[in-house]
C-alpha cells in the first residue's frame, strides 16, 4: 500500500487512542481528523486496486470535490436551521443539534468546513474501492429511461427540494434526502454526464450498488466515531426518535444509501456546469 495509506491508518489509530485516552483537543477534533485519515486509508487502497486515486492521479479533483462538499454541507444547514427564514438567533437545528463546539467563532468555522469537506471524498472513495473489488459488474437488463419518466421525476424533485423550505416541519428530512436525487441525476442522465442511470442503460448496476453501500458504510462509520467524540452532533426526529444506535434514532440509517446518490448527483451537476474536464475517478 502506498505511504499516505499506511499515514491514514495511523492517523485513525492515533485518532482512536488518544480520544480513549481523554486528550481534550483530539476529543473536540475527531471527526474532521479521523476522517482525514480514512480518506488518505481508502485512497491508498482505491489506487491499488485501480491504479487511480485522488492523491496520486487526481490532486485537482480532490479540491473540487473537497470544496462541493463544504458548499453542499452549508446547504443542508440552511435546511436545518429554521432561522434562516423565521429569523431566530438560536443555532438549533430542525433536525440535527452540534454540542460542544469550539468557542472561537473562527476555530469553530474551521472546525465545521473541515469535517464537511470530507464527505464527498469520504462517500465517493469508499463507492469506488466497492466498485473495484466488491462489486465489480452486476449486470441488469438494458433499459433506457422513457423521457417522460425523467420529466415526472424531475417536477417532483423540485417539489422535494421546495417544500421543506416553504414548510418547516420535522417530518419533511426525507425529501432533503430525496430530492436532489430525482431532480438532478435525470439532469446528469440527459447531459451525458457520469450517472448511474447512464450505467443502468448500460446494463450495468455496479455504480449504483456501490454507491448505496458506500453511503450505508460511511453511515455507520459516521455515527460510530460521532457517538464517542467530544465534538458532536445529535438528533430530534418525530418518528421512533427514542429508538438508537448511537445517536442516530434506527430508521435514519436508512437515509444514508440515497444521500449517497444525492451527493454523487449534485457533485456531477456543478461538475458539469464547469464545462469539458478530465474523466473523474468516479
Amino acid at each position: 500500500m502506498r505511504l499516505h495509506g499506511w499515514a491514514g491508518l495511523g492517523v485513525v489509530g492515533a485518532a482512536e487512542v488518544l480520544l480513549l485516552a481523554g486528550e481534550p483537543t483530539v476529543a473536540r477534533w475527531f471527526t474532521p481528523i479521523v476522517w482525514t485519515g480514512y480518506i488518505l486509508l481508502v485512497d491508498a487502497l482505491v489506487a491499488r486496486w485501480t491504479g487511480h486515486s485522488y492523491l496520486t492521479t487526481a490532486r485537482a479533483e480532490l479540491v473540487l470535490v473537497a470544496l462541493v462538499s463544504i458548499g453542499c454541507w452549508w446547504l443542508f444547514e440552511w435546511y436545518d436551521a429554521p432561522r434562516f427564514w423565521r429569523g431566530g438567533a438560536d443555532r438549533a437545528g430542525l433536525w440535527w443539534q452540534y454540542h460542544g463546539l469550539e468557542p472561537d467563532p473562527w476555530l469553530r468555522r474551521i472546525g465545521y468546513d473541515w469535517s464537511f469537506a470530507t464527505i464527498f471524498p469520504a462517500l465517493f472513495l469508499t463507492a469506488a474501492l466497492l466498485r473495484a473489488s466488491v462489486f465489480r459488474r452486476v449486470p441488469v437488463r438494458v433499459r433506457r429511461p422513457p423521457p417522460a419518466l425523467l420529466n415526472v421525476a424531475m417536477a417532483l424533485g423540485a417539489v422535494c427540494v421546495a417544500l421543506p423550505l416553504l414548510v418547516v416541519n420535522a417530518w419533511l428530512v426525507p425529501l432533503v434526502w430525496t430530492g436532489f436525487i430525482l431532480l438532478l441525476e435525470p439532469l446528469n442522465y440527459r447531459r451525458g454526464r457520469p450517472s448511474w442511470l447512464a450505467a443502468l442503460a448500460a446494463g450495468d448496476a455496479s455504480l449504483l450498488v456501490a454507491l448505496l453501500a458506500s453511503g450505508a458504510v460511511c453511515g455507520v462509520l459516521w455515527e460510530f466515531w460521532n457517538y464517542w467524540a467530544a465534538t458532536k452532533w445529535t438528533y430530534t426526529v418525530p418518528y421512533l426518535g427514542d429508538v438508537k444506535v448511537f445517536e442516530m434514532p434506527v430508521l435514519g440509517y436508512l437515509g444514508f444509501p440515497p444521500f449517497a446518490l444525492e451527493c454523487y448527483a449534485m457533485y456531477h451537476a456543478l461538475r458539469g456546469a464547469l464545462g469539458r474536464l478530465p474523466a473523474p475517478l468516479l
